[in-house]
């Protein structure tokens, strides 16, 4: 559960002993002292790799699997991969030398918020996204990478639509944005996500494991 700049709410909690944010606080978006489930792929020792190639594999839980990506720009021999092992978010797993400089990766990225990540191409959307709600599905289908928009006003019932959809829909990761709403709201969400589960090749878990909250509210 994050606030509305990726700060982990628990994280404050825990710093301030405070229920209320205080001016000037700051914590990680990533836990520090945490390890994560790294699988190297793709990439040995004397290869040859540019910005977007695939490295690694990070298992954050048994739902949420994390590509490791060289970063745009980037390129030059691989001088160093990890092995597989657990490892935290500043250890280095990967090491590149280009024109004699050398660069070390770990698996955190930074990137500036209204710079968009330069692509290739962008893929041809062919797959449904379905939602769970049958007047959507049939009269307003959605499309996996797709955008859609429930325009309405105060009271009208944006959220009796928002919250079924991230408990129902046939994603990876969901990320439900409570933004400039009535907290009662995301208490609604944090009382009734627990309790659900979620089916993913044949693995049945909690769908806590695939959500991120952002509690950005009044």
């Amino acid at each position: 559960i994050l606030d509305g700049i990726q700060r982990s709410l628990k994280d404050i909690y825990e710093v301030t002993q405070s229920i209320y944010i205080p001016k000037g606080v700051n914590v990680p978006s990533l836990a520090r002292d945490v390890s994560w489930e790294f699988v190297p792929m793709n990439v040995k020792t004397g290869s040859h790799i540019t910005g977007g190639d695939l490295y690694g594999l990070v298992h954050e839980n048994t739902l949420v699997k994390h590509r490791m990506l060289i970063p745009p720009k980037a390129n030059g021999t691989v001088t160093y991969i990890a092995a597989a092992g657990n490892y935290n978010v500043t250890d280095v797993g990967l090491e590149t030398e280009f024109d004699g400089e050398k660069e070390k990766y770990t698996m955190l990225q930074v990137w500036p918020v209204r710079q968009p990540r330069p692509v290739t191409e962008k893929l041809p959307a062919n797959h449904p996204l379905l939602t769970g709600q049958r007047v959507l599905d049939s009269l307003f289908p959605c499309v996996q990478g797709g955008t859609t928009a429930i325009p309405g006003a105060s009271g009208c019932g944006k959220t009796v639509i928002s919250q079924p959809l991230c408990k129902y829909c046939t994603s990876d990761v969901s990320v439900y944005v409570d933004w400039a709403e009535r907290a009662n709201e995301m208490f609604e969400v944090l009382r009734d996500f627990p309790e659900l589960t979620v089916e993913i090749e044949v693995v049945t878990d909690s769908i806590m494991k695939r959500t991120a909250f952002v509690a950005n509210t009044s």
